[in-house]
């Protein structure tokens, strides 16, 4: 089922998650992928508190990981296992269509590029860009590239997508250190896909301009030097505490507005009558691979995924990758209930890659290993071991192209057979 019903569904049995995690929390799991944490706070992030945060957090099993023996019907853990992120969301505006309009259009010998606006909430409407190749008609397969994060506030999908007027030197600069000097969604247009990309929350032109931002600063951001992109940057990174917290207030999450807008665009590609909407798939790396995660878990509509350089066990994290790592990463209670390969897992049986960088300092090894484990073992379970695959990669933190080649082969396999 789609992510309507599941939508539907939170709400009939929201009331009664509490009473089936108090009954799974005595379940027994597979002990393999259970294993107990060390206390030790010497270079821990918290400090001398780090053994009191482990033991608040270090409760037992994740009640609403499939791994549990209590669950046994796939689509069921599936259902519970989002209503409870739904729930965590804090963030659930009212149905709305997409409303899109073309607001911009370019072509070139090879591809047709669109600006498109629609809206995910009565309150946001979300610019995005869409890739189209002229070499194919008719309705093809759809790619949702989600861009990642790397400290760069003033661009977002930029990251991933082409600039019309030619790309800026700081996202040159920034391709290069992150996706080895390609654009993403063009590499995956020109194999014949339909390719969005939009702003995430706070990201290009949903980014936030403080009072203290210097006016030459404020200006159109083509004509910004690298050195004032960089300069706006550092600002922003000050403010994504101030951002998340008063969200907090707000009454909702930075993850929940991201992750909720992500799935929306999938609302609109399946609109668009050069898309197949039995034939969508979705990637990303660093926080490009966490928003996908998340819409690969929480919609059905993706039928094949590729999520690179945000997977680990969380509770491995804790000791001393908290620091590393973006307030949009955090979603305030999740751990109470599902780790972060459990919510992946909720992909099965879908076809899914994760790639892991091997020296990626971002992310514990033993955290890494123990969510392939993890993911292994949900999809063992689930009867689709065959769609999974856990790739290590020896590299730093890196969308590479090799990289992308066997990512963008792995979505070809499933979406374009």
């Amino acid at each position: 089922m789609g992510v309507g019903k599941a939508a539907t569904d939170r709400r009939t049995f929201l009331g009664g998650v509490a009473a089936t995690a108090a009954a799974l929390s005595s379940a027994r799991a597979w002990p393999s992928v259970f294993p107990s944490f060390q206390a030790e706070a010497s270079g821990a992030d918290a400090g001398s508190l780090f053994p009191a945060v482990l033991e608040l957090a270090d409760r037992g099993e994740y009640p609403f990981s499939f791994l549990n023996s209590s669950f046994s019907d796939l689509d069921d853990w599936r259902e519970r296992a989002r209503g409870k992120i739904f729930d965590l969301f804090h963030y659930d505006p009212p149905a709305v269509a997409p409303d899109a309009e073309v607001v911009g259009r370019w072509e070139t010998e090879d591809h047709v590029q669109e600006r498109i606006e629609f809206s995910t909430a009565p309150w946001f409407r979300v610019p995005a860009s869409v890739l189209a190749s002229k070499r194919f008609s008719g309705r093809r397969p759809a790619i949702v590239d989600l861009h990642s994060h790397g400290g760069m506030f003033l661009f977002g999908r930029e990251k991933v997508m082409p600039m019309p007027d030619g790309d800026h030197p700081a996202i040159v600069e920034y391709r290069v250190a992150n996706y080895e000097g390609r654009s993403t969604s063009l590499e995956l247009c020109r194999r014949g896909y339909v390719v969005i990309s939009i702003d995430a929350f706070y990201f290009g032109e949903r980014r936030t301009v403080h009072d203290d931002l210097p006016a030459d600063l404020r200006g159109p951001r083509g004509e910004l030097t690298t050195d004032q992109v960089l300069e706006a940057n550092r600002r922003a990174a000050r403010g994504e505490a101030t951002l998340a917290k008063s969200l907090f207030w707000g009454g909702t999450t930075w993850p929940g507005i991201v992750h909720w807008d992500d799935i929306r665009t999938i609302d609109y590609l399946a609109t668009r009558a050069d898309v197949d909407p039995l034939r969508i798939g979705c990637l990303g790396v660093s926080m490009g691979g966490d928003r996908t995660n998340y819409l690969a878990a929480l919609d059905d509509r993706v039928r094949c995924a590729v999520s690179v350089g945000w997977m680990s066990t969380l509770r491995e994290m804790m000791r001393a990758h908290v620091d590393t790592h973006s307030l949009v990463h955090f979603l305030p209670g999740m751990t109470r209930f599902l780790d972060l390969p459990d919510l992946l897992g909720c992909m099965a049986p879908r076809p899914l890659m994760v790639q892991y960088c091997t020296r990626d300092a971002l992310y514990p090894p033993r955290g890494m290993e123990l969510s392939r484990e993890k993911l292994e073992a949900v999809y063992d379970k689930a009867g689709a071991s065959d769609r999974f695959q856990a790739r290590f990669h020896q590299r730093e933190h890196i969308f590479s192209r090799d990289m992308q080649e066997e990512a963008f082969d792995w979505l070809d396999r499933w979406l374009r057979p």
